[in-house]
């Protein structure tokens, strides 16, 4: 860690059920309940029909691949994901659901070696085994030793921050919760004596107060607040306006970062007011590969965004974005074209934010080149 800022890891859905979980070492049964998938491990297939054969058994570090190398590069202080798999051996698909992700408990080594410090739940996949399975998920993460925001036994436990102390002093705070408009149910919501995920039923100014509320009952002089949202559509780059005041509430309610995500491909980049705003981090470990239909997004491209901010302010000091490409189940870097394409892309969807392409062939945006807002 650099003195005087804190390095956060954030990316997108780590999605480790289905086919990733076909070619760990212990997988779950492969039956599916999807309209024209009935067995995980067509993904495997369609991911070799692609780009060639995928090994199997692999590694717990196969599905992370040059990521994992990145991150020991880095060194950031705290790593946050999206979990969005349940960890269950159970066979009680959710009913009204057209997709299923589970991956079995003892494949847990292959989230366990990316060193997550906070697991968010708050998806709309966690309860896909309905809420017996979403026990067996915390209890595996509790015995793995990982940390789950955004889902609990109750809704104190769902909408409680985690909290991971900092070299600099203080704590980043990490907050996670669901929205409708990323396919969460409203019936997945936790209550006072039911389990679920900390479910926000809108985007509304009402909402935000609400979220900003919980951050203020535990933040303390010289924490980071970070609020994870689960929202949007698979596809597209266009930001909704709620969204946009969605998030500006919350930073101006004393949020540090909100991270984004729910897109299958990364979104906007937005700084206001000094704080980092990703609205879509896009996938991150998943079995798409192969699958078609939605190519002019290349969703086969993953980033794995480095986030510096001031250790007393929260104020961001820089943001590092490095590049990679899903091939055979595995991330690998992204080839200078690729690279090139994703700095064009995020500069042109990225208002009033400036991406340029540094000579270690990461992505960065720098809050000089960049626009805040009042």
């Amino acid at each position: 860690m650099a003195e005087g800022v804190v390095t956060l890891f954030v990316c997108g859905d780590v999605m480790l059920g289905r086919g990733v979980d076909q070619i760990l070492a212990r997988p779950g049964d492969p039956a599916l309940r999807e309209a024209y998938v009935r067995d995980a491990r067509s993904y495997v297939r369609l991911a070799e029909s692609l780009n060639g054969p995928v090994p199997a058994p692999v590694d717990p570090s196969w599905p992370w691949g040059d990521a994992l190398r990145l991150l020991e590069e880095a060194t950031p202080d705290v790593r946050i994901v999206n979990l969005e798999t349940s960890v269950t051996r159970s066979d009680a698909f959710a009913s009204g659901k057209e997709v299923h992700y589970r991956m079995h408990p003892a494949n847990l080594p292959a989230l366990t070696v990316a060193g997550p410090d906070v697991c968010v739940l708050a998806n709309n996949h966690v309860l896909d085994f309905g809420r017996a399975g979403l026990a067996e998920t915390l209890d595996s993460l509790t015995r793995a030793g990982l940390r789950a925001a955004g889902a609990g036994r109750n809704a104190e436990e769902a909408w409680g921050p985690v909290a991971v102390p900092v070299p600099a002093g203080g704590r980043v705070l990490v907050l996670a919760v669901g929205t409708p408009s990323s396919g969460v149910p409203p019936g997945w919501a936790a209550g006072a004596e039911l389990s679920g995920v900390a479910y926000v039923p809108d985007l509304s100014a009402r909402s935000a107060a609400a979220v900003v509320r919980r951050v203020r009952q535990v933040k303390q002089p010289g924490d980071i607040a970070v609020v994870s949202v689960h929202w949007g559509s698979n596809w597209g780059y266009r930001v909704p306006r709620e969204q946009t005041r969605f998030a500006h509430a919350l930073v101006d309610g004393g949020v540090d970062l909100v991270h984004g995500h729910s897109s299958h491909h990364p979104r906007p980049i937005e700084v206001y007011r000094d704080r980092l705003i990703l609205h879509g981090c896009g996938d991150f470990v998943d079995d798409y590969e192969g699958i078609g239909g939605y190519e002019e997004y290349r969703d086969d491209l993953r980033i794995a965004y480095l986030v510096t901010v001031a250790a007393d302010t929260g104020r961001l000091t820089g943001l590092r974005m490095a590049p990679l490409r899903a091939r055979r189940m595995r991330l690998e870097p992204a080839p200078e074209e690729d690279r090139a394409w994703l700095r064009a892309t995020l500069d042109h969807i990225s208002e009033g934010v400036h991406i340029t392409l540094e000579p270690d062939d990461t992505l960065s945006c720098a809050p000089a080149a960049t626009g805040t807002g009042p």
